[in-house]
């Protein structure tokens, strides 16, 4: 039997090098839920990913129940028999865990314009929003050894993570703009660094078109691997896609969703700095 997924204590603050983690609400979702903290959240979707392995300790088959329960599609040769029971499992227990994360899905779907109901990401229902987290988890899990023996490492860093107050002032990089540190308390900035410090090349990410770049990168460095930050739905596709080309994926989820594409404007957004040091560390 599975522990419950609330069993695990949780306690601790998310913070900025310079200032305090200030708690956000996205349009879906929040990886604050009701808290001050985003650690909560990762303390229970690692929670998650533990207690499922226990079921299915293969990583990737399990990833593949994950996906197949989201509604992904494979080849009918396809090397793993699905567990119909387990399927069934995870669909019934995440919105237990994670509900709390996702309040704002089911209002969002209510609004959603007739121009952006043909958008998959925007549609997005609840049980997909947790299948995605789970998916992150899991991607992480079996994908981080081999980004860090990359021998060439990128990240993406979204535009609405930087400080508002002033202009930004990133330039044309190699592949895409980057920072240049104008403000001590920016989270590109503190990202950037961060990244650095691992040998990972960070970019501010102002290409819609990623398919097409990371063709490119994987063209140009065989030896791949790609670190992103994004909002929930959209990192988990990017993931797929770079499994798909060749390439090593694993990222952060933003703590909500505040860009145009979800808002009328863009929010400022935030990450965990401290989650992103445990995963490239």
């Amino acid at each position: 039997m599975l522990r419950s997924f609330r069993s695990v204590l949780f306690a601790g603050y998310n913070r900025k090098v310079d200032r305090p983690y200030k708690a956000v609400s996205g349009k879906t979702y929040s990886l604050f839920g009701v808290d001050v903290s985003t650690d909560q959240y990762f303390s229970t979707i690692h929670a998650i990913a533990e207690s499922l392995l226990v079921l299915c300790p293969d990583q990737q088959v399990l990833l593949s129940h994950v996906q197949k329960a989201g509604g992904m599609r494979f080849r009918k040769s396809f090397a793993y028999a699905y567990d119909d029971a387990l399927i069934a499992h995870i669909r019934k227990n995440l919105y237990e865990a994670l509900h709390t994360y996702t309040r704002g899905v089911q209002e969002h779907l209510k609004s959603i314009p007739i121009s952006q109901r043909f958008d998959k990401t925007i549609r997005t229902r609840e049980e997909g929003y947790h299948l995605y987290m789970l998916e992150i988890e899991l991607v992480n899990r079996i994908c981080r050894n081999a980004f860090k023996k990359s021998s060439y490492k990128f990240a993406l860093l979204p535009h609405c993570l930087r400080d508002f107050r002033p202009q930004c002032n990133s330039v044309p990089g190699d592949i895409e703009h980057v920072c240049i540190g104008c403000t001590e308390d920016c989270s590109i900035r503190l990202g950037s660094k961060l990244l650095t410090k691992y040998e990972i090349q960070p970019y501010i990410s102002i290409t819609i078109d990623q398919e097409k770049l990371f063709r490119r990168l994987k063209a140009e460095h065989p030896d791949i691997g790609a670190l992103g930050i994004a909002c929930i739905p959209e990192l988990a596709q990017a993931m797929r896609l770079c499994i798909k080309l060749g390439i090593s994926p694993i990222g952060i989820p933003l703590s909500a969703n505040l860009c145009a594409r979800w808002m009328k404007r863009t929010y400022e957004s935030s990450f965990s700095l401290k989650e992103l040091e445990k995963l490239i560390r």
